[in-house]
């Protein structure tokens, strides 16, 4: 379980600070569905860990939209200025040894990517961070999702519609 854990947490981080926008809340998510899978999921087979930890992740995602929905309803106003805290992704050390040149443009492009990803609704960016950036195939998604696997499908095929739209000249 815990190779498990430490191979999924940046991953998750990311799905989770994506749909968050905030570190600190992305960081909870995670911690939190960490804790529920081991507390409640450490005897179910290896191959099953996945999909299930995505769906609690998932789940904790939508409640913590559910509460800020409530929350902020009559107090949008207040939250002007978001925190712009420092991405441990983009402060990462290469392992590769990129030109800075092709650096500045992964960079740009991730940028744009990021960008677009916030302008998908938020079952399109769950079902194409599941199936593009975590490889999980249609069935293990719909888990994860808690959906059935052609509705997956619809909204990974928009979701890759838009961002092809939206990234044009900034993605291969």
């Amino acid at each position: 379980m815990d190779n498990f854990l430490r191979a999924v947490q940046a991953r998750a981080f990311r799905i989770a600070h994506l749909a968050t926008g905030n570190q600190e809340d992305a960081l909870d998510l995670v911690q939190d569905a960490m804790f529920k899978l081991v507390e409640k999921y450490a005897g179910r087979p290896e191959q099953e860990w996945t999909p299930l930890f995505y769906r609690i992740l998932s789940s904790r995602i939508n409640d913590l939209h559910r509460r800020n929905g409530v929350r902020n309803r009559f107090r949008r106003w207040l939250y002007d200025d978001p925190e712009s805290n420092e991405d441990p992704i983009q402060t990462a050390e290469d392992e590769f040894g990129q030109q800075p040149q092709r650096e500045t443009e992964t960079d740009q492009s991730m940028g744009k990517l990021e960008q677009a990803l916030q302008r998908l609704p938020l079952r399109q960016k769950q079902a194409f961070l599941l199936r593009a950036w975590e490889g999980l195939d249609v069935k293990q998604t719909a888990t994860a999702m808690a959906c059935a696997e052609g509705s997956v499908k619809t909204h990974y095929s928009r979701a890759v519609h838009f961002l092809r739209e939206q990234l044009g000249e900034h993605w291969p």
